[in-house]
């Protein structure tokens, strides 16, 4: 969108429009792509040039006002000025964000120049704080920390995060499949692909914040026989729901899609809650939809994604989950297909993911049956049906969206149920989630044991 908005104003040269290139040199990772190149490329050029064109002319006083006007012409030709100006940009620097000596009132000056202005401002990321300044990966993004002592870095002793789950999966599948091939929109330590990029350094691709690109990137090398893993949190996926239909579903191409921080994700709130995907994935034709209950699961479902002749997704939440150990062997499921992991009566609890856990523990106090559901697409039909046969209410549980998740497609497939069963579905509510804790955000969506518990309570009273 970035190109396009340059495109769309550049021409517009009529109206007053300021942008501001902050150039640090950053991404989250290190930055990739050409124009990174060009800018890495030219601007110590153009520093130096600079500061010797400076000494040398500081002798010779008159000639200063001769060497600002050489300066802008030579300043063409060695910044990437030339490159924002051929949008129709009026481009200014390249400056140091730090001074604000230089930088408050080149802004000021900015405010009373007419048509689209370019204003390169030069900073480093983690500027003023050093631990940051040697690290700005690790200090991207924090949660509390002691300032004075920095950053644990050790290695935790607890449970694996599903993220490394995935990071070890993936070097594993490597391993032993040349034509696996790991791709990343800008997130090569938040989705658990540092050891890969280290391992397999040919086949990890990095495209940059370029969601759309990644996932017809992955269509392409498909199309040439290559098992593409496309590496992607929940929420920037949306970015690319054009070319996974058109691209890759259409095509019914074999391309993975590691979908990671479904759910809710904590303090990074509303922008990264990754609420919407079972709603705005299940309605693909081709796409087999997968969402683990546990590590080891998460493990096996990659493997069956990998072993699947079509396009698959596996959806996992942020951080650890039950505390599996995922084992070493690696078993593809048979797609489609359920499993039962508490017996009861009158009430079936159908959960889907992570939300196992809670569902397990509410459906103790309901003696209920309880089923790990594992694929949210193709469901599994049969069991449902019969399911219906022998209980009273069917109850659907996800951290997803309740509005187009997979709670309704269950009703929907009850529809044709030979008895009526009442159905209650749980899930995120209708509404932009705020940040916070994660167990706390899903005890506010009645997702905890506690609030299933109250809502089947709740339904149950209301029908009586």
């Amino acid at each position: 969108m970035a190109f396009e908005a340059l495109n769309n104003a550049g021409d517009m040269q009529d109206i007053n429009l300021l942008v501001v290139l902050n150039d640090n040199e950053m991404s989250i990772s290190p930055p990739v792509g050409a124009l990174t190149q060009i800018l890495a490329r030219l601007m110590p050029t153009y520093n130096a040039a600079r500061s010797a064109g400076k000494r040398v002319l500081g002798v010779a006083p008159p000639m200063l006002d001769f060497a600002r006007r050489v300066e802008e012409h030579v300043k063409g030709m060695v910044t990437p000025g030339t490159l924002f100006e051929e949008f129709g940009f009026n481009y200014i620097g390249p400056i140091d964000g730090h001074d604000l000596s230089a930088l408050l009132p080149t802004l000021q000056n900015l405010r009373h120049q007419s048509g689209p202005q370019f204003l390169h401002v030069v900073t480093q990321k983690g500027q003023g704080y050093k631990l940051a300044e040697a690290d700005p990966i690790l200090y991207h993004g924090v949660s509390k920390f002691d300032h004075t002592q920095g950053i644990a870095t050790g290695k935790s002793a607890g449970k694996l995060t599903y993220t490394q789950v995935f990071g070890d999966w993936l070097c594993d599948i490597a391993a032993i499949d040349e034509r696996v091939v790991g791709i990343t929109p800008a997130m090569r330590e938040g989705s658990g692909l540092v050891r890969f990029a280290e391992r397999f350094p040919s086949r990890y691709h990095d495209v940059g914040i370029a969601e759309q690109h990644a996932v017809t990137f992955a269509a392409g090398l498909a199309a040439e026989g290559l098992k593409p893993v496309v590496a992607i949190y929940s929420t920037f996926l949306q970015r690319a729901y054009d070319q996974l239909i058109h691209d890759v579903a259409l095509q019914n191409l074999p391309v993975v899609f590691a979908i990671d921080r479904a759910g809710v994700v904590g303090a990074d709130g509303a922008t990264h809650h990754g609420a919407f995907d079972l709603s705005y994935l299940q309605c693909i034709p081709n796409l087999v939809i997968m969402a683990p209950a546990d590590e080891n699961e998460c493990r096996q479902m990659l493997y069956t994604a990998h072993c699947h002749d079509g396009p698959s997704a596996v959806r996992y939440p942020r951080g650890s989950g039950m505390g599996v150990t995922p084992q070493a062997k690696m078993t593809a499921y048979p797609i489609g297909k359920a499993e039962v992991r508490r017996s009861g009566s009158k009430i079936a609890l159908l959960a889907f993911g992570s939300v196992l856990g809670a569902a397990l523990e509410a459906g103790e106090s309901l003696d209920a049956t309880v089923v790990n559901m594992r694929f949210v697409k193709p469901l599994d039909e049969a069991l449902i049906l019969a399911l219906a046969q022998n209980h009273d209410l069917i109850v659907t549980i996800e951290e997803n969206a309740v509005v187009g998740g997979a709670g309704g497609e269950i009703a929907r497939v009850l529809e044709r149920a030979p008895r009526a069963v009442r159905t209650l579905r749980l899930g995120l509510p209708d509404q932009f989630i705020d940040h916070g804790e994660q167990r706390q955000l899903l005890a506010d969506a009645g997702l905890d044991a506690k609030g299933i518990l109250a809502a089947v309570e709740a339904h149950r009273g209301c029908n009586t």
